[in-house]
C-alpha cells in the first residue's frame, strides 16, 4: 500500500513515445510520480502493477483501445480516468464517458490544462474516500423524485424500480441537478459542483456527459435551456 504522504502517481498511456514522454515530464515536474505504457495489454498490466491514482489514457491504443482498456480498469477499481482523443466525433466521447472515464481532452491540448484537469480527478477521489467514511457510518438517505430515486449514500440510483448504473462522474452530475429539482443550473454551476472547476471556460465536458447521462435516465428527463444550462425534470409515477 502507498504512503498516505506520498506523491500522486499518474499512469501516462500513450503509443505516441513523443508525446508519452512530454506528459511524463511534465507530471513529474509537477511533482508526481509517473509510470507509462504504450499498449492496451501494457496498460493493463501497469495499472495492476503500480496502482496508479489517475490513468491518462489515449484512446487510440495498439492490442486494445482505450474504451476497452478503461472498461477493464473500471471493472475492477475506482481508478479516475482522463481519456485523450484525436476524434471529435461525439458518439466516440460519449461511449468513452459511459464506460466510466471521468473525463477527456482532444487533442492538441495544452500541458497547463491536462495538469489541471488532472489535480481535479485528485480531488474529487479524495472527497469520494471521505464520503465513503461518512456513508459507512449513516443510514441510506434516499431522494425520491418521482419515478427517480437516489441513494446518495449507496451512490445508486433506480428509474422507475430498475437500478441503473451510473459512472461517478454521471453519478456527481445527476446529483448536482438534483440538487435544485426543476431549476435551470448554468454548465458553470456544473462545472464547479461536479467537477469542482472554478473555471467555467470548458462546458463540452459538460455537454458530452449530459448525452450520456441521458441515455441511461431517459433523455426527456433533463432538459436543455439553450444558451444557460440544465434542469432536471421530475416525472410523476
Amino acid at each position: 500500500m502507498k504512503p498516505t504522504n506520498s506523491a500522486p502517481t499518474v499512469l501516462v498511456v500513450d503509443d505516441e513515445p513523443l508525446i508519452r514522454q512530454t506528459i511524463a515530464d511534465r507530471m513529474l515536474a509537477e511533482g508526481f510520480d509517473v509510470t507509462t505504457a504504450e499498449s492496451g495489454p501494457g496498460a493493463l498490466a501497469e495499472h495492476a502493477s503500480s496502482s496508479p491514482d489517475v490513468v491518462i489514457l489515449d484512446l487510440m491504443l495498439p492490442g486494445m483501445d482505450g474504451l476497452e482498456v478503461c472498461r477493464r480498469i473500471q471493472a475492477h477499481s475506482p481508478t479516475p480516468v482522463l481519456m485523450l482523443t484525436a476524434r471529435s466525433g461525439e458518439t466516440d466521447l460519449v461511449i468513452g464517458l459511459g464506460v466510466g472515464a471521468d473525463d477527456y481532452l482532444s487533442k492538441p491540448f495544452s500541458m497547463r490544462e491536462l495538469v489541471a484537469r488532472t489535480r481535479a480527478l485528485l480531488r474529487r477521489a479524495d472527497r469520494y474516500r471521505s464520503a465513503d467514511l461518512v456513508a459507512g457510518s449513516q443510514q441510506s438517505s434516499v431522494q425520491d423524485l418521482g419515478d427517480l430515486l437516489i441513494d446518495h449514500a449507496a451512490r445508486q440510483i433506480s428509474v422507475s424500480g430498475a437500478l441503473v448504473h451510473l459512472t461517478r462522474t454521471e453519478f456527481d452530475l445527476l446529483v448536482s441537478l438534483a440538487s435544485h429539482p426543476g431549476a435551470v443550473l448554468s454548465r458553470g454551476q456544473l462545472l464547479e459542483a461536479a467537477w469542482q472547476w472554478p473555471d467555467a471556460g470548458e462546458t463540452r465536458t459538460v455537454d458530452s456527459h449530459i448525452r450520456s447521462l441521458r441515455q441511461k435516465v431517459g433523455s426527456g428527463r433533463i432538459r436543455t435551456v439553450h444558451g444557460v444550462g440544465y434542469a432536471l425534470e421530475v416525472a410523476q409515477r
